[in-house]
């Protein structure tokens, strides 16, 4: 079986598209694995926490795509979703229009719940859930009403920042339905060069101090920072015709997109 690094992730999966990209085989990247390989074989909930730009959602949906892509039930929701929105997304993630004529959901939301609990009972799904910790009481409440009513359970993914963990706790109903909740951290200093030069070509004529140099002053060991960083320099390089990033290059783009260190 090809290692995580090597099994090609969706480009929409990188954050801001970014092209070239390459899966970075951190240690939080094989945790989720191993840990949604545990949640989905027992059949029951699995929390991913962390700060922003650690890379949890990049690392939930790049295992479920890697290793259950029949099974993966992404639900993109709004800032502040209700039953009703579990229920549209669900309806559209199991394409359970096709069952129906036209895309509308049933007029009876019990109509909606019936179609879905048959679908999520046929295969042992996985349904994700990002920023879960916006939803409502309500939310949780109908998320525990699919678990305790798919015969053998349910495998479903919240993934929630590290402030959000006080949020998921709160909800008595996850205590015990849920494998483990797990905690991302941003990357370790020692392994930054390795890293950067894994996620893209870009990085790799650049020197380990370097590169260390840039996540302490700008990345802080964020994956999605090291994107956005990525990102730009490719556009430096670009708009100035230069084929190899120099220490003038690295120095302008960071004046450009870190306004927080300008006088």
């Amino acid at each position: 079986m090809e290692s995580l690094a090597e099994a090609a992730a969706p480009g929409h999966l990188h954050f801001l598209g970014l092209t070239g990209a390459r899966t970075v085989d951190t240690p939080g990247l094989r945790a989720v694995d191993d840990a949604l390989a545990d949640a989905h074989q027992q059949r029951r909930f699995l929390c991913v926490l962390g700060d922003a730009g650690v890379g949890k959602t990049f690392a939930v949906h790049h295992a479920a795509c890697t290793r259950f892509a029949r099974s993966h039930l992404p639900l993109r929701l709004g800032a502040r979703p209700t039953p009703a929105d579990l229920r549209a997304h669900l309806h559209h993630a199991l394409a359970l229009h096709d069952a129906l004529p036209g895309d509308a959901l049933p007029a009876a939301p019990a109509l909606t719940d019936a179609l879905i609990r048959r679908a999520l009972a046929a295969r042992a799904y996985i349904v994700v859930v990002d920023e879960a910790d916006r939803m409502s009481e309500a939310c949780f409440e109908y998320l525990r009403f699919l678990y305790d009513d798919t015969p053998d359970g349910l495998c479903v993914v919240l993934i929630a920042g590290q402030r959000g963990e006080k949020a998921l706790r709160a909800q008595q109903m996850l205590a015990t339905r849920t494998a483990q909740r797990l905690t991302l951290r941003p990357l370790a200093r020692v392994s930054v060069p390795n890293a950067a030069w894994a996620l893209h070509p870009v990085w790799r004529i650049v020197a380990p101090d370097q590169l260390c140099f840039l996540d302490g002053h700008f990345a802080q060991g964020s994956l999605r920072r090291w994107a956005l960083l990525t990102h730009h320099v490719k556009r430096a390089l670009t708009a100035t015709g230069r084929t190899r990033v120099d220490s003038d290059l690295l120095r302008q783009t960071l004046e450009r997109i870190d306004t927080s260190r300008r006088p």
